[in-house]
């Protein structure tokens, strides 16, 4: 396996192990996903340079995965977070036709009960309440497992042996590091029901995000994701401002299955207007986007030590994005999602 040279020197993988045999994480884009994170190698150390405690080790580790489904007339969103002192869950259902929109979320304290997948092609993520979800990856495919008072069903979205997926680590902070695996536009195979009712699976496109590392203590970001079917197929988007921005970015689209990488891009939004269009903007022009809100999905959590003001946005797209051969891709009320979030954890 090798990386991207984009900020970082040519490398040579011997293993599909992010964590080198020198104890540091490998950074830059990678040909192909990582299999494991090998997170007892990491020689993880103080910001004065002192080897971290177990407990230190344990506490600064977070993980998150999400999975979403997207189809003309719906949109599902589905979490699980890991961040030690806590462990958090949502999954809604928004209805594009009638502005319906409907959730659960689970909160599960010193994250008891609680699995995260080892990595992001193996190992599973589940948590149970009035929602019961399990993630599992395998392989390229992810599987979703759904039970409970909201959502049922089982879903596989379907990814490609290949270089398609979008595999990414950066320095975090001092002595930190982000790993983020994301893919977006993937056929589905299954079935879905939501209150017992039989959701129609022909027309929607699935995307996933692996997220683990040692991350800032505050951070935050700004972030968009389109899974839709355009003229030309099928089409992923993703674009975020923060925490994978350490001399590279997570920026990118998929066509038919097929990854490009886009530049930096502007996300500005009015954070006193939630009706307000984000504008996502690249310097060089490549991406010039319009988000309107219809519907938000939103947790404000101030505990002290921890604190969360999450909002997640369902809403469409306008606007274009030029592709590598100079070809314009015109959007016009393509559905997506868009995410601002602030944590101290």
């Amino acid at each position: 396996m090798s990386a991207d040279t984009a900020g970082y020197p040519p490398m040579t993988l011997p293993d599909n192990l992010l964590i080198s045999h020198s104890g540091q994480p490998r950074f830059g884009h990678f040909d192909t996903p990582i299999t494991e994170l090998g997170l007892a190698q990491f020689r993880y150390r103080t910001i004065m340079d002192k080897p971290a405690s177990m407990l230190a080790r344990h506490l600064h580790y977070k993980q998150f995965q999400f999975v979403s489904i997207c189809h003309p007339d719906w949109q599902i969103g589905i979490a699980i977070a890991d961040i030690r002192y806590l462990a958090s869950a949502f999954c809604y259902l928004f209805d594009r036709r009638t502005a319906h929109f409907e959730e659960i979320e689970l909160l599960k304290p010193l994250s008891l009960g609680v699995s995260m997948s080892r990595s992001p092609t193996a190992g599973s993520a589940s948590i149970a309440g009035k929602q019961r979800i399990s993630l599992t990856p395998q392989d390229y495919n992810w599987h979703l497992s759904l039970s409970g008072n909201l959502l049922q069903g089982e879903l596989c979205l379907l990814g490609a042996p290949d270089a398609s997926a979008l595999a990414l680590c950066t320095p975090t902070g001092y002595n930190g590091w982000t790993y983020t695996q994301k893919h977006n536009a993937l056929p589905l195979t299954g079935q879905l029901q939501y209150r017992g009712r039989e959701l129609d699976l022909t027309q929607a496109l699935g995307g996933y995000d692996f997220s683990a590392g040692y991350m800032r203590r505050e951070t935050s970001w700004r972030w968009g994701s389109i899974s839709a079917h355009l003229p030309q197929g099928r089409f992923g988007l993703n674009l975020a401002c923060g925490v994978n921005e350490t001399g590279t970015t997570e920026n990118c689209l998929w066509l038919n299955g097929h990854k490009q990488r886009l530049p930096a891009v502007n996300i500005a939004l009015d954070r006193q207007q939630d009706t307000a269009p984000w504008h996502y903007h690249s310097e060089d022009g490549r991406v010039a986007l319009q988000f309107t809100p219809q519907q938000k999905r939103q947790q404000q959590l101030n505990l002290g030590l921890l604190a969360s003001n999450f909002r997640q946005y369902c809403g469409v797209f306008s606007g274009a994005i030029t592709l590598q051969s100079g070809e314009k891709l015109i959007l016009d009320q393509v559905p997506g999602l868009a995410e601002d979030h602030f944590a101290r954890w």
